[in-house]
């Protein structure tokens, strides 16, 4: 008999409390990206997406997260994090610097801004002057970093898992 079943995925949870938890998106090179990222945010609990640009989501990868989080449009990112800043938030940076930290040995405040790069550039550096701290994933073979999504989907699950009930 398969130990496995019988097993099924697990209905959808709920968190104890909200995730005090933002993503910020420069604009993307692909939509494609920002929907993964949206559909990861939402798999998190995540409630409030802010992508600069003329981002669009595609509904049939973000899935039901649109349902369930908050897509802000803005035209650049710096003026709504130095105001998030300002509400008490840390702003986070994933990217890749000399003075980075592994993402495995950082403790996120629960109270985060995590604001990703663009696919080519990463972060620009009027961005990188905003950070409070900047998280990396160790990368062993090549190329030399994740994709986006990837990477953001990285950093949301540690984010949970320091967080697992909100």
């Amino acid at each position: 008999m398969n130990p496995f079943a019988h097993l099924r995925h697990r209905p959808i949870g709920s968190l104890e409390r909200e995730r005090p938890l933002v993503v910020a998106c420069p604009p993307l090179r692909s939509n494609v990206n920002l929907a993964r990222i949206v559909r990861a945010a939402g798999c998190c609990g995540v409630r409030r997406v802010i992508a600069a640009g003329s981002a669009a989501v595609d509904p049939k990868i973000a899935r039901d997260s649109l349902e369930f989080l908050q897509l802000e449009r803005r035209r650049s990112l710096a003026p709504v994090l130095k105001s998030l800043r300002q509400e008490g938030f840390r702003i986070v940076g994933l990217e890749q610097t000399t003075r980075s930290t592994n993402l495995c040995e950082y403790a996120f405040p629960r109270e985060t801004v995590l604001v990703v790069g663009n696919e080519r550039l990463g972060l620009t550096d009027d961005l990188l002057a905003l950070l409070d701290d900047a998280v990396e994933i160790p990368v062993f073979g090549q190329p030399d970093s994740y994709n986006v999504a990837t990477a953001t989907a990285m950093a949301l699950y540690e984010y949970c898992r320091q967080y697992p009930q909100g």
